[in-house]
């Protein structure tokens, strides 16, 4: 995700060569890769892409990650078929491209795929988790949506004005130390503004070395010291799920 402030594409990080576990299909207005888990639970958990868009590798193997642990999970195109940015993309021009792309104008594709889980794949309890952009779009969901049990925001922007308290239900926030796009002040503040106000259960958890992206877009291979806190973020989010969904 972008700074608002002072407006930069993503790092593209590694780009998995993966071609994925579900099937791509249509919902309403929008296209979306769904994968089934290997038992059905009723339960289901979308997830939001980061402005890379639906059908990066990387937000599609975590899709299966979650949806290998019992969760029918659901990558819509949220971008409703508009170009995702692309990674040797010219800088100045990114501040444009985001306006057309609002994180927080995103409830008639939500409700669309609420409906296709509840009406066609059964869904009776569901979560959501966003990476980037999509950490941003899950902000704003767990904020208007009481229906989504559980939400876990990876490195989603914080911004501090305006009201990021009133969680409907429990959400996880998941940041790097190192994020050179989202500062650790405002990190402190969004802690400060939950303590306060928030009355449901939330967590922030800040991995220390880290950087953005680390949890999506980066090999777990990368380097030994940054493999166990990609884990523990992936593990951090299932356990989330797991709790609440």
């Amino acid at each position: 995700m972008a700074n608002e402030a002072h407006p930069r594409p993503c790092d593209i990080g590694h780009r998995m060569e993966y071609g994925g576990m579900g099937c791509e299909v249509q919902v309403e207005h929008i296209k979306a890769y769904v994968t089934r888990p290997p038992v059905d639970t009723g339960k289901a958990v979308i997830v939001i892409q980061d402005v890379f868009g639906w059908q990066l590798p990387n937000t599609r193997y975590m899709a299966d990650m979650i949806a290998g642990n019992g969760y029918t999970t659901i990558v819509p195109d949220f971008f409703v078929g508009q170009e995702p940015w692309h990674p040797s993309g010219d800088w100045a021009t990114f501040p444009e491209w985001l306006k057309t792309r609002n994180a927080r104008k995103i409830d008639k594709e939500v409700d669309a795929v609420l409906k296709y889980l509840k009406e066609q794949c059964l869904a009776r309890s569901i979560g959501v988790v966003g990476f980037c952009w999509g950490g941003v779009a899950v902000h704003h969901l767990m904020m208007r949506y009481p229906e989504f049990k559980a939400g876990v925001a990876v490195y989603g922007l914080v911004r501090d004005s305006e009201d990021v308290h009133c969680l409907k239900n429990p959400t996880l926030f998941i940041f790097a130390e190192n994020d050179a796009v989202i500062p650790l002040e405002q990190v402190s503040l969004l802690t400060q503004k939950l303590k306060e106000h928030c009355k449901v259960e939330y967590q922030i958890k800040t991995f220390s070395g880290q950087t953005h992206g680390f949890v999506h877009r980066k090999r777990e291979d990368c380097s030994p010291e940054d493999k166990p806190y990609i884990e523990e973020a992936r593990r951090n989010l299932l356990e989330w799920l797991n709790k609440y969904v």
